[in-house]
């Protein structure tokens, strides 16, 4: 039998260049390596003439046949990439998601989005300041997100298809990371309205804030469990950073086993409950790590930082250093560890967010 983490042997031959770039891209995301067809356990033929039409088979069995128009080459080939990722992996592909991430240039950035792939980036805020940890809220339309505009590290949300802007959090001392619940209710942040950075709740509007914790040591980075009823954190309360949960309405944190990894950071809950990504750093650099609590087991998983989750629990984009310390962004296949570079030509992209 195959091992489920082992890729799925694929030969894509009839489509355009184009359409067969695109297709070899989305598909070595989600866990296919392109082969010649002598190697091939599947192949993928098919044509385009204003309409896409692709199959599958493997051997002489027609597994999937698909047709698709109405849009560009590249949304129908994306469509098709779906399809065939679902039909090996039995969770949706990623080809038709967006992300947010920051670009720096110079001391400032700006929040961009784009297709996963890099496609279609576009900038979303012009600040011409520090920004800081872009996230998404009430169903993709809105972003939240830390800008030092004015002066101060404050919480701002800003529309995605509008660019209508409001102020959430504004109060002296850092406010920052927001994370919008994912029943859009709620919003988790740090902030250090008393002198060392804490967790805070409050309304998706900023009011009614709570306070979580009361750590001297202060805290970073929350990510909300799926059913918007945990916040995951990292403290140094106990030692070295390590992950910690609260309920959000307040109560004693508990710690969240990584089985002997420390020094953890950047937590990111997946959507379906079962992982949490996050960031380990040791004197090999960083590395990413997914805890399956299916399994109780903690793995290192590729080099790099910062993970988010894609809408599918299987994928993570992730964050890669240059020599020169400049940031990139990655795409990681979790089951079989493959590696796919985001080809965005921004220079420093970082803090990536899925949109879910």
């Amino acid at each position: 039998d195959k091992d489920p983490n082992d890729p799925t042997l694929i030969a894509i031959s009839g489509f355009t260049p184009e359409i067969q770039r695109i297709l070899a891209f989305d598909l070595d995301v989600a866990g296919c390596r392109v082969v010649s067809a002598a190697e091939a356990e599947f192949r993928l033929t098919g044509k385009y003439s204003g309409r896409l039409e692709g199959h599958v088979q493997q051997g002489d069995t027609y597994v999937l046949s698909k047709a698709y128009n109405g849009a560009s080459a590249r949304a129908l080939a994306h469509a098709f990439a779906d399809e065939v990722a679902l039909l090996f992996n039995r969770v949706p592909g990623v080809a038709g998601t967006r992300v947010a991430f920051k670009n720096r240039r110079g001391r400032s950035g700006e929040i961009y989005a784009a297709d996963y792939d890099g496609q279609n980036a576009v900038q979303l805020t012009r600040d011409g300041s520090i920004v800081a940890a872009p996230a998404w809220g009430l169903n993709r339309s809105r972003l939240y997100y830390t800008s030092y505009m004015r002066g101060n590290p404050d919480i701002y949300m800003q529309e995605y298809r509008t660019g209508r802007r409001a102020t959430i959090v504004r109060q002296a001392g850092s406010n920052l990371t927001p994370v919008p619940s994912p029943d859009g209710t709620k919003l988790a942040m740090v902030c250090s309205i008393k002198g060392h950075p804490n967790l805070y709740v409050t309304d998706i509007n900023g009011g009614n804030r709570r306070q979580l914790t009361f750590i001297k040591a202060g805290v970073s980075t929350p990510t909300w469990s799926p059913d918007s009823q945990w916040i995951c954190y990292v403290s140094r309360e106990a030692g070295p950073a390590r992950l910690f949960k609260i309920r959000a309405t307040g109560g004693r944190s508990q710690r969240i086993q990584t089985a002997g990894i420390s020094s953890c950071t950047e937590p990111d809950w997946s959507p379906d409950g079962k992982k949490i990504a996050f960031t380990t750093q040791g004197r090999g650099g960083f590395t990413l790590c997914v805890l399956d609590f299916t399994t109780g087991k903690t793995e290192r998983v590729v080099s790099g930082e910062d993970p988010t989750w894609a809408p599918n629990s299987r994928t993570l984009m992730f964050v890669k250093r240059r020599a020169d310390q400049s940031y990139y962004l990655s795409l990681l296949d979790v089951p079989t560890k493959q590696v796919k570079d985001v080809p965005l030509n921004l220079g420093n992209a970082s803090s990536p967010a899925w949109a879910r």
